[in-house]
């Protein structure tokens, strides 16, 4: 995704809690799982509102970069998790082209993959997810994001 990206999805600190919440919501029986695994760096807000939801202390993460705002590049694990992923939940805020998914289930097959936004092209990777974005809409979570002044439209 470049930043030529046609649609903008904005999504406030409370429609990802609200959210997060429905997902952890259709996780339950909370007894099921072991613990989770994050996606660094956009998993770990909402695997840490599942944790609390699902009453889960263990929580690991994996560490990869794809890409940046700029454009999408190889895939590169920095950080692995010591599990192969049996009775955990691994936690990303989006699957988008379903890239970053594939890397990180090689390393932990069995883990039940959930994302709070899902785009078409990497729903066939992810296990669970809240909401479908179109495929050329980026999404601006709000750790990305600042509050500002925002002008009347007569003034523009």
């Amino acid at each position: 995704m470049s930043l030529s990206t046609r649609e903008n999805f904005f999504v406030s600190w409370e429609e990802l809690h609200r959210d997060t919440r429905k997902l952890a919501q259709r996780l339950l029986p909370a007894d099921q799982w072991t613990g989770a695994i994050a996606i660094t760096r956009g998993g770990m807000v909402p695997a840490a509102i599942i944790a609390r939801e699902l009453n889960i202390r263990l929580i690991d993460t994996i560490c990869i970069k794809t890409y940046d705002v700029r454009e999408q590049g190889e895939s590169e694990i920095i950080k692995h998790c010591a599990t192969d992923g049996k009775g955990m939940l691994l936690i990303d805020d989006l699957v988008d082209t379903g890239k970053t998914a594939r890397a990180v289930k090689a390393v932990v097959p069995y883990a039940r993959f959930v994302t709070v936004y899902a785009k078409p092209e990497g729903l066939k990777e992810v296990d669970d997810y809240i909401k479908e974005v179109p495929q050329d809409t980026w999404i601006n979570f709000p750790w990305d994001m600042e509050l500002n002044y925002s002008s009347p439209i007569v003034d523009r």
